[in-house]
């Protein structure tokens, strides 16, 4: 026979469990579980051994039977399912989370590029030729003019780090040092012109490359006369007991020294200045701790893939459209000539955006890294431009620098007004991309030059009247578009004065 205080026992025990499952109700009198503490301590007590209270097991327990409660407290909302809410594309609606649409695009993009490749492959085959490439340098493999016309760049570094330095010793007075300055800068100029249209060997794409290392070289010796100018005003201002603030400026270098004027003057400091990815001169340039060697390997590897990308998208996609070209252009067809325009549009664009890339990412980053160059930011956000000003100052930083600290600032202090200032500015950058242009092609079109000026109405009817996304479409729109009307302009102005007169 059982043991009667042991059933008691066990009897007890059972009531205390079936009190500690029950305790977790909530009250049937509508009183909040705030209102029955020793409920609630119950239900906590009444926890498996095997559990912790607050344990993971049993948080997801309670939330499940919370769920529940919460569902089978509110019989409401078996009777409605219904609320007053703004459907997602309504602008009302504030939902801004179009990730999905992006990727659909980006999808779309790829389909459709991809459409487009396999039936240029299949119309006209593989055209990819790295022999012709070969011969867009060189006419000759035994004559380089090219080549010597950017070797004797450096005739023209060392008479302006000359000049300075007698400039520093008194040796010359400011007067002779910015004469020389002038015919040093002007031969810069006027030299490489010279010899791309008297030599027959130079092609378009080597006159090309030695015109742009020119342009760039006689904006670094401004910049580097201008700079030193400065200095020895500060350096005079400082003799006269103004102030010891007034010196001249020296940054804090990476490893540790400065340098103060003239102690610049030397080899060294202008062919680092000569090589580093800037147009804009300091006597103490920032500079990064270390060379990185996985990150200056990875730009390398980018700058060889996207050239051998940029050639063979060149030459598969673009010719065969430029070539299509020409009769539409000659015949003045419109239709033809508008259809012409937008099958170009897409990879003139995106040869663009990867020759973007290659040069202001992958090789000033290169560079930067090699001579542990401290300031990378050659581009901004300009692909959310919402208006032509702001790409022009934010797409290509070391130039908006140059023409910001070397001329736009001048102007304004020679109390020019700010719109004449950018016109000006303007104007400056129409030349050079005329130049890099039409020296090359030996032809003087202007087309560059009207393109650069037509930025300025531009400029004033999309701040005027376009604004957030219309203004970044209007942007988006005049570099798709503007950019091969200009290259087909050229192209068949080249056609036209080369290859037809061959043919006749």
């Amino acid at each position: 026979m059982a043991d009667p205080g042991a059933a008691g026992a066990t009897r007890r025990r059972r009531a205390t469990f079936a009190a500690g499952r029950g305790g977790s109700l909530v009250p049937m009198n509508g009183a909040s579980a705030a209102a029955c503490p020793s409920a609630d301590t119950a239900g906590h007590s009444g926890d498996t051994p095997g559990q912790k209270h607050g344990s993971p097991e049993s948080a997801r327990v309670n939330s499940k039977s919370d769920k529940h409660k919460r569902r089978s407290d509110k019989p409401s909302d078996m009777l409605s399912c219904h609320k007053t809410q703004e459907s997602l594309l309504s602008s009302a609606s504030g939902y801004n989370n179009y990730r999905g649409v992006l990727n659909w695009c980006v999808v779309m993009l790829i389909l459709s590029n991809a459409r487009l490749f396999l039936e240029n492959l299949l119309r006209h085959g593989i055209l990819v030729d790295p022999i012709q490439v070969v011969s867009l340098f060189l006419k000759d493999p035994y004559s380089w003019p090219a080549a010597c016309v950017v070797i004797v760049c450096n005739l023209f570094i060392m008479v302006a780090l000359y000049t300075e330095r007698q400039l520093s010793k008194g040796s010359f007075s400011e007067l002779v040092g910015l004469t020389i300055h002038c015919i040093n800068l002007t031969v810069i100029l006027t030299f490489p012109v010279a010899v791309v249209l008297i030599v027959p060997s130079v092609t378009p794409v080597g006159g090309t490359f030695a015109l742009g290392i020119y342009t760039m070289l006689f904006l670094k010796l401004y910049s580097y006369r201008d700079v030193n100018m400065w200095c020895r005003d500060l350096s005079r201002a400082k003799a006269k007991k103004l102030s010891r603030s007034l010196s001249c400026p020296a940054v804090q270098s990476g490893d540790g020294s400065k340098v103060c004027y003239p102690g610049n003057l030397t080899i060294k400091d202008m062919y680092y200045f000569a090589l580093a990815p800037t147009l804009c001169y300091e006597l103490n340039f920032p500079r990064s701790p270390k060379i990185r060697m996985g990150f200056l390997l990875r730009r390398l590897v980018e700058m060889l893939f996207f050239t051998q990308l940029l050639v063979a998208l060149t030459q598969q996609w673009m010719i065969p459209i430029i070539q299509s070209s020409m009769k539409p252009l000659e015949d003045m067809d419109l239709s033809r000539m508008m259809e012409r325009l937008l099958r170009l549009a897409v990879p003139n664009h995106l040869l663009w955006l990867m020759f973007f890339y290659w040069f202001f990412h992958s090789s000033l980053n290169f560079t930067a890294e090699l001579l542990r160059f401290g300031d990378r930011q050659f581009y901004k956000d300009w692909w959310n431009a919402e208006t032509v000003t702001y790409f022009w100052q934010n797409w290509n930083i070391p130039v908006h620098k140059w023409c910001l600290r070397h001329f736009y600032k001048p102007l304004l202090r020679r109390g020019f007004s700010k719109i004449v200032s950018q016109s000006a500015v303007f104007f400056l950058s129409a030349f050079f991309h005329e130049y890099l242009v039409s020296i090359p092609l030996r032809m003087f079109r202007l087309w560059a030059f009207m393109g650069m000026m037509a930025q300025l109405p531009l400029a004033w009817f999309v701040s005027n009247f376009l604004h957030g996304n219309y203004g970044n479409a209007a942007v988006w729109i005049s570099l798709i578009v503007g950019q091969p009307f200009a290259v087909l302009m050229y192209v068949h102005d080249y056609y036209v004065l080369h290859y037809r007169q061959d043919m006749d």
